[in-house]
């Protein structure tokens, strides 16, 4: 398979796994396996699985089709993962310092933007020619966030980064 028919494919797969994972810890009855892949609450930080983990997944199934297509595949992967994520962050305090308040229709464009964003990095990366010899780094970043995820889920810190703020919430409630 081509790269470019690839990361088509990646972005309609991890844009719909991105949704379903906004809701599926509620519609597990609030199941703690599925707490560590699913958003728990409305923090910030639990957002950022709705892109780590689908664009986390693509990436794994990718390097049965792709990998061989490119020195760089898991460079390239987290490279645009973590990018997804920053620009999420990134996006969300800013426009929110703007005005005030968040709009769901804004965070929703936010998660469409990141994720082609995303993976038009890996798109570009995967192209390169250029060697970066950071695989073995790449897949440890990625590991790190992981644990992260799943450690957070359970003990977040008590920051707004981490703070549902809806309920007023860290984490599982």
């Amino acid at each position: 398979m081509n790269i470019k028919k690839w990361i088509i494919i990646s972005v309609i797969v991890s844009l719909i796994l991105g949704i379903l994972l906004h809701f599926t810890y509620e519609w597990s009855g609030e199941n703690k396996f599925v707490a560590i892949f699913s958003a728990v609450n409305e923090s910030t930080w639990e957002h950022l699985k709705l892109t780590f983990y689908p664009m986390t997944f693509m990436a794994l199934i990718g390097s049965f089709f792709i990998k061989k297509e490119s020195s760089n595949y898991w460079f390239a992967q987290a490279t645009g993962i973590v990018f997804s994520m920053a620009f999420i962050t990134a996006f969300f305090y800013t426009y929110t310092g703007i005005l005030g308040t968040n709009f769901l229709i804004i965070d929703i464009a936010s998660f469409v933007i990141s994720v082609l964003l995303g993976e038009y990095i890996i798109y570009k990366l995967l192209l390169s020619k250029k060697k970066y010899d950071l695989e073995k780094i790449s897949i440890i970043l990625l590991f790190a966030l992981l644990l992260s995820f799943i450690v957070y889920t359970f003990d977040p810190y008590q920051i707004a980064y981490f703070k549902d703020p809806i309920e007023g919430s860290y984490g599982i409630n």
